[in-house]
């Protein structure tokens, strides 16, 4: 059975941080790239990060960068997202995704399995 679990979401105040993770099993992961997309209330679901099945290629949309940072382990099957510096535009259900390709992509078509999402909000 396919799963990708998320943990780590919450509430936290503006300029806080907060790491999320998602936990991979019943797919090949090491060999796979990962993706963290998100989606505010009445929104389109967004890009925010991806990272090659290495961990050697990591790509971020511009409203997130310098300030989150995805990372992987393959031998745990996870992967992380460090979010800092955050600002309540940044609330919204953040999920991950798992993509058969091992490159990375910022189209959320070319990933095949997701995750159920953490909340993450973020007060002024």
């Amino acid at each position: 059975q396919v799963q990708l679990v998320e943990s780590g979401g919450g509430l936290v105040q503006a300029g806080g941080s907060l790491r999320l993770s998602c936990a991979a099993s019943g797919l090949t992961f090491s060999t796979s790239a990962m993706g963290w997309f998100r989606q505010a209330p009445g929104k389109e679901r967004e890009f925010v990060a991806t990272i090659n099945w290495s961990g050697g290629t990591t790509y971020y949309d511009e409203s997130v960068k310098g300030r989150f940072t995805i990372s992987r382990d393959n031998a745990k099957k996870t992967v992380y997202l460090q979010m800092n510096a955050l600002n309540p535009e940044d609330t919204a259900v953040y999920s991950c995704a798992w993509s058969a390709s091992g490159a990375t992509s910022r189209v959320d078509k070319n990933y095949h399995y997701w995750g159920q999402g953490t909340q993450v909000t973020v007060s002024s």
